[in-house]
Parts: C-alpha cells; sequence; structure tokens
C-alpha cells in the first residue's frame, strides 16, 4: 500500500466518456473471461452520472464462485493484467492493468461478495440519489485537498460516508461493522 499513497489524489468534474472508456476496457476483457464470469460491471464514482471522480475507470469482473478464481486470473494474466492478490478483501481479488489506456482499476469479484454487494450498492444508491452524490462529490473535493499526496487516507476518510449510504439502503450492522474494518470503501 505504500507505492498507492505516494499517489497524487485529484477529482475532477464527471466526464461523459467515462461509459465508453468502461466500454472499452470491457470490450478487450470479455473475451478473456466469457466462460468464467457471469458479468463485468462499471463501479466506481466514474460509474455514476454527474459524479466528480477520480479519472481511473474502477471495474469488478463478477464470477460465480471461488472456484473460477484462478481460472479467471490465469485468463487476464494472458492478456497483460498483474495479478496483485486480494489486497485485505476477501473473495476480491485486484489487478494491474497492461499499460494501455484507458486507465482503470480491475478486480474479480464473486457474486454476492461483501466487496461486490458494496461497490454495486453504493453505485446504485448514488445513481438514484442526486443530493446525495453532490454531498458525495464535495466530500471528494475537500478530502482531496485535505489528502493530496496521501491515496491511503483519502479512501479511509471516505469511508463513514459510505457506511451512512449502505445504511440507508439496507445493509445489516454486521456487514456494515465489515466494510469499515477492511476498509473497502
Amino acid at each position: 500500500m505504500a507505492e498507492q499513497s505516494r499517489a497524487i489524489v485529484e477529482v475532477v468534474e464527471y466526464d461523459p466518456d467515462w461509459p465508453l472508456a468502461f466500454s472499452t476496457i470491457r470490450d478487450r476483457v470479455w473475451p478473456s473471461v466469457h466462460d468464467v464470469a457471469v458479468c463485468v460491471e462499471h463501479v466506481g464514482s466514474t460509474s455514476v452520472p454527474g459524479l466528480a471522480a477520480k479519472p481511473m475507470i474502477d471495474i469488478d469482473v463478477v464470477i460465480e464462485s471461488r472456484a473460477n478464481m484462478n481460472k479467471a486470473i490465469d485468463r487476464l494474466s494472458a492478456i497483460g493484467y498483474m495479478h496483485r492478490g486480494d489486497l485485505g478483501v476477501a473473495d476480491r481479488e485486484a489487478f494491474r492493468p497492461p499499460p494501455n489506456p484507458p486507465r482503470h482499476h480491475l478486480y474479480v469479484c464473486v457474486a454476492n461478495s461483501i466487496a461486490l454487494r458494496n461497490h454495486l450498492s453504493l453505485r446504485d444508491y448514488l445513481r438514484n440519489n442526486s443530493a446525495e452524490a453532490r454531498a458525495y462529490a464535495a466530500l471528494k473535493r475537500a478530502l482531496a485537498a485535505r489528502f493530496p499526496n496521501d491515496i491511503d487516507a483519502y479512501a479511509r476518510a471516505k469511508t463513514d460516508f459510505i457506511v451512512e449510504s449502505l445504511a440507508h439502503v439496507g445493509w445489516s450492522a454486521k456487514d456494515l461493522d465489515a466494510i469499515r474494518q477492511v476498509n473497502i470503501a
């Protein structure tokens, strides 16, 4: 994580080309995983129309069960993705993408895992609640100004907002505590 801590935190206004960037990456990835994955999801702030975000597309390749994880890892490695491990998050494997654009983070998540449910629940909540999306954008801008050189502190500082958002959509106290503890928000 020390490598991530040195990353510059930049939050920019929504770019209407982000969905196209996601489609470009999905179209590159899907042929390699189509027989082991259920779908490829655009998640994170770039997946919420109008939301300010770091200009990095977040993508979850969803597999039905953990039994498919090694195949997914092998397939993605064959097209240039470097497996980074779970980074402390159960049922989610992280990858460093090949250098060709668009810039993105890619994860393989087990269906119904807390990591995937977090990504999808937050995305859908913000898509359906424009006032909350505006509040989240304001928080992200403030945190980027406060932690311009510390992506880990920036991410940790968003956790309370994310946990509150997930509580609004009915997440259990146990699942909310899991989000807080592993900081997968």
